[in-house]
């Protein structure tokens, strides 16, 4: 993008210029793929530690950092409204290497207890082994969170909306007790997008996205990312990227610079799809529940309204009889692609079984796992809307829903 000054700029007009780029004439008008690993240097440039490594250090090799990355990182943190973004090669990647960069022997973390399920086992199954404890709570029970804190929690993690059951967390009101306490706040906001929510202007320290759902939108490329501060992400940069190994390709940043130009489009045809969706399956007989913030009957749809600019492509429902409709969804639809992941074009359905999860990723007891039961049932079909004609997805849904 040229010098400025310009007026504030659109998300939409962001996500196409913003970054550094080659603008002298004659360059091409497409963002640079740049894929080799090494590059020219001189003796004088860096060291060959990145404990060298500065901010004005040139590129020397792709683990480090390369222009493609660069300008993918420059693009997402203008979309954030953030200093700095670091690009990892998957969103487990970036938030793993944001986990084990903030937090040490002796330290408290605080999770939702309904987030991804791989990071949820991070959390369980790894932290603790490297003394590092973990508390789980209902992040959208603010007393809740107030009564897991402890003297030496250091971070609290929230995913909003939470995958799977599309559960909502405030985070205006969650980064002033994370404040006050002396901790930080970071929040997976890879649901919302950029789009939908900028939870850096909501007092968050830290926004972290899986770049492989609608940021790169077509399902082709594997991406992660944090957004925050321009020191914290020189520190994490050099920590958990360079010294952990986590970088993305630069073709995968590449693939996911082209869904960005496209973001702002696809995230208003995601919500128009699933609105008309969520309202027809909120009638269906056979369904238990459905949740989608942008129904009147989400339990915090004033929560979403207030905290959502767009209400996303995720619909949640739940039946009686989950397994067998599974079963039954699997073998019937034609339209509507039974697999996992989210965000792409094309519309994913998924059933993912209450019991197991509990069990296996969330660790849920108590009243905690009442809650999830009381959300789900036995199991939530988590259905991410495409971007094929809504009247399509509905009656195909319909065939694939008769008795």
């Amino acid at each position: 993008m040229k010098p400025g000054p310009f007026p504030p700029l659109a998300q939409a007009t962001l996500a196409l210029h913003a970054g550094t780029t080659d603008e002298s004439d004659g360059a091409q008008v497409l963002n640079p793929l740049v894929p080799a690993t090494s590059f020219f240097t001189k003796p004088e440039a860096v060291g060959f530690s990145a404990n060298d490594m500065a901010e004005d250090t040139p590129f020397l090799y792709t683990r480090w950092n390369n222009p493609t990355n660069a300008l993918l990182e420059e693009r997402l943190a203008a979309l954030e409204g953030g200093e700095a973004a670091v690009v990892f090669a998957s969103g487990m990647a970036a938030l793993s290497g944001l986990f084990l960069s903030q937090l040490k022997a002796g330290d408290h973390l605080v999770i939702s207890s309904v987030c991804y399920a791989g990071l949820a086992e991070v959390a369980h199954d790894i932290l603790p082994g490297l003394g590092i404890a973990t508390t789980a709570v209902d992040t959208s029970n603010l007393e809740a969170v107030r009564a897991a804190l402890r003297p030496e929690t250091r971070l609290i993690h929230i995913e909003t909306p939470g995958n799977p059951i599309l559960r909502l967390s405030d985070i205006e009101a969650l980064a002033a007790i994370a404040h006050a306490h002396g901790a930080l706040l970071s929040v997976d906001s890879t649901m919302a997008t950029p789009i939908a929510t900028r939870p850096l202007a909501l007092g968050a320290d830290f926004v972290a996205h899986s770049l492989t759902k609608y940021a790169c939108g077509h399902g082709d490329a594997l991406g992660g990312a944090i957004i925050g501060k321009a020191q914290a992400m020189a520190a994490l940069r050099k920590h958990a990227l360079i010294h952990f190994g986590g970088a993305i390709s630069p073709f995968a940043a590449w693939l996911i610079l082209r869904g960005l130009e496209t973001l702002s489009l696809r995230m208003a045809g995601h919500q128009a799809g699933a609105a008309a969706v969520a309202a027809y399956l909120e009638g269906h007989p056979r369904l238990r529940r459905v949740l989608w913030p942008g129904l009147p009957s989400h339990p915090q749809h004033a929560l979403a309204c207030r905290q959502m600019k767009n209400f996303s492509g995720m619909v949640s429902f739940s039946a009686d009889d989950g397994p067998a409709l599974a079963r039954q969804l699997a073998e019937r639809l034609q339209v509507i692609s039974y697999a996992v992941s989210l965000g792409k074009t094309r519309s994913l359905l998924f059933y993912i079984p209450t019991e197991a999860l509990i069990a296996s990723s969330f660790h849920l007891d108590g009243d905690d796992a009442r809650s999830y039961r009381d959300w789900t049932g036995d199991g939530t079909f988590r259905l991410s809307v495409g971007l094929e004609d809504p009247a399509d997805l509905i009656a195909d849904l319909e065939r694939a829903l008769a008795p």
